[in-house]
């Protein structure tokens, strides 16, 4: 008979293949070339599928006795429970199918724009997984159409903004010289011949398929959903699914009406401190002077792209210097910052990150919108870079890779989504107890994100449980941020197009503080930050209650010397 442990690493295996064969995009994002052959498959049957394999995999979990696994095998097997059923639960739902848009991740076609770029060819092996995932984005973006027409047939039609987005995305790159195509960009320093073969592809398969999916999206779009009604709950099952996405995206049980109130609290929580810098770096003394001043003062504005490139260098470079005071050392690959291609740039967020490739060929990225630049804040971008690169999400994604851990484990991003953005919100606040920030003008900056990440919590649970118009969302985010008008409307089509995934970052971070002061609290002189950090990164991303059983242990045992060394 097979040993639990044995069992629950076979469980584990078998939930990465099936993860990643159903969402190919995302493990190529990931770093993982295995599955970089793949197109995929965005059809009805394909969820189905994936939604069934998930089940039976959630009851051969549950069957495995806690008891008998030692405290890593019941950490794995704990991770491994929430990841699968979260994973099940959204191909069931398939909530993507019903809301097209062209965001990154949740788009289907988004991901393809974002992960073929980011592919590399170095040798036979990795050229013939391009060539092969190249050859099968014609029928991918056929079955595609498809399936959004599928869903409209059935009542769960998509956004007009959603569709609008996606429609201008796909334009935008036909419109494209076809060696500009980004879709060829893995071949810039590949064999001709090769080039030669993916340029033809491209040509002859991928583009027509790419026009024949905007010809549907625009067919599509006199019955889609207009923005009184872009909540997901306006869609059949939509409210249960919402349900199910909250848990999923914060690892939690908190009800969507919990998660409002707590985005209230979060931004009455933070008044005080956007007066007290307020007055320090600007001169004035209520909020509406200080957004007003933030948003209309030329001087706070950048001047050119490369200004904006500067700005998270710079920020990069002053947090790995003090990296080693703040954490367990550890040798993780490089963190670059690339610019977001402008044809995608319209419908992407401000920055996103992208890990390391396993096999080295790519280093962590910090990847950010540098168009319009005079349109573009300077406070901004030094919260930004903590965010994505240093202390934020390079240190701890770059890090995962690189522990002792079931593959599952180490690869998660928007999986695990309350720890890894929880943990980059965390770190934007905790650039300012490490001194990163280089004035009180740039500490507004990351009060702005603060309260923008607590309108998350408010903006999302309105549209999609309260029935929230877009307008009233974008209303509630400029009363409430020094943002944009276009900024808030652009964040706040993020969350309708993605509905759940805004709410991981102020409930993950809220978490991690809360852990930090039980800990304090519990060591007293004892406690020591360096460990902490350690104890919170050293299992790679978890389920926040995870979390907190392992921060009980490490607690518990007093951050021993040799809990340090987790590496």
């Amino acid at each position: 008979m097979t040993d639990p442990a044995t069992t629950l690493a076979e469980l584990g295996e078998r939930y990465f293949r099936t993860q990643h064969t159903y969402d190919p995009y995302n493990a190529t994002l990931l770093g993982i070339t295995d599955f970089d052959g793949l197109a995929g498959d965005p059809s009805r049957a394909a969820s189905e599928a994936a939604a069934a394999a998930f089940a039976a995999l959630d009851a051969e979990i549950a069957a495995i006795d806690p008891d008998a696994l030692d405290d890593a095998g019941r950490v794995d097997l704990g991770v491994l429970t929430v990841l699968s059923r979260g994973a099940g639960r959204d191909a069931h739902h398939a909530l993507w199918a019903a809301n097209a848009s062209a965001k990154g991740y949740v788009s289907r076609q988004g991901l393809v724009f974002q992960a073929v770029p980011a592919m590399t060819i170095t040798d036979a092996g990795s050229a013939a997984r391009y060539e092969s995932r190249l050859a099968g984005l014609g029928a991918f973006f056929t079955a595609l159409a498809q399936r959004y027409a599928e869903e409209a047939a059935a009542g769960r039609v998509s956004t007009q903004l959603g569709i609008q987005h996606a429609i201008g995305q796909l334009t935008g790159h036909l419109e494209r010289d076809l060696d500009d195509d980004a879709l060829l960009a893995p071949t810039a320093g590949a064999d001709p011949a090769l080039r030669e073969r993916a340029r033809e592809t491209v040509r002859a398969e991928v583009r027509p398929a790419m026009a024949a999916l905007a010809d549907q999206l625009r067919a599509l779009l006199p019955g889609a959903r207009p923005d009184d009604r872009v909540g997901i709950s306006n869609v059949p099952g939509g409210a249960e699914a919402y349900v199910d996405a909250v848990a999923r995206h914060t690892t939690t049980d908190l009800t969507p009406a919990q998660v409002h109130q707590i985005g209230l609290d979060t931004l009455a929580e933070l008044r005080p401190r956007w007066l007290e810098i307020g007055a320090r770096a600007l001169g004035v003394h209520t909020f509406p002077e200080i957004a007003e001043r933030l948003r209309t003062d030329p001087a706070l504005r950048f001047e050119t792209s490369g200004q904006i490139v500067e700005v998270a260098e710079q920020a990069l470079q002053r947090a790995q210097a003090a990296q080693d005071d703040w954490f367990p050392h550890v040798d993780i690959p490089a963190c670059v910052i690339e610019q977001i291609d402008p044809v995608d740039a319209a419908g992407a967020a401000m920055a996103y990150y992208r890990p390391p490739a396993v096999d080295g060929s790519r280093p962590g990225a910090h990847v950010l919108q540098t168009t319009h630049p005079t349109e573009r804040f300077r406070f901004e971008y030094e919260a930004l870079a903590f965010h994505e690169s240093v202390p934020g999400h390079h240190l701890q994604l770059a890090t995962a890779q690189v522990l002792d851990l079931p593959r599952y484990r180490q690869h998660l991003d928007v999986e695990a989504c309350s720890f890894n953005e929880g943990w980059g919100l965390y770190a934007e606040s905790l650039a300012e107890e490490m001194g990163l920030y280089s004035d009180d003008v740039a500490l507004l900056g990351m009060l702005s994100f603060a309260s923008l990440r607590a309108c998350r919590l408010v903006i999302d649970t309105g549209v999609h449980a309260l029935g929230w118009s877009r307008q009233q969302a974008v209303e509630f985010m400029w009363d409430n941020t020094a943002t944009t008008r276009e900024n808030a409307a652009s964040e706040v089509d993020r969350y309708i197009c993605w509905p759940g995934q805004a709410l991981a970052y102020q409930i993950g971070k809220r978490e991690i503080v809360r852990l930090r002061e039980r800990a304090t609290a519990a060591l007293g002189d004892r406690f020591d930050l360096v460990g902490f950090h350690g104890a919170v990164l050293g299992s790679g991303a978890l389920p926040l209650p995870v979390l907190d059983q392992n921060i009980a242990r490490w607690t518990a045992g007093l951050a021993t010397a040799e809990e340090r060394s987790w590496t």
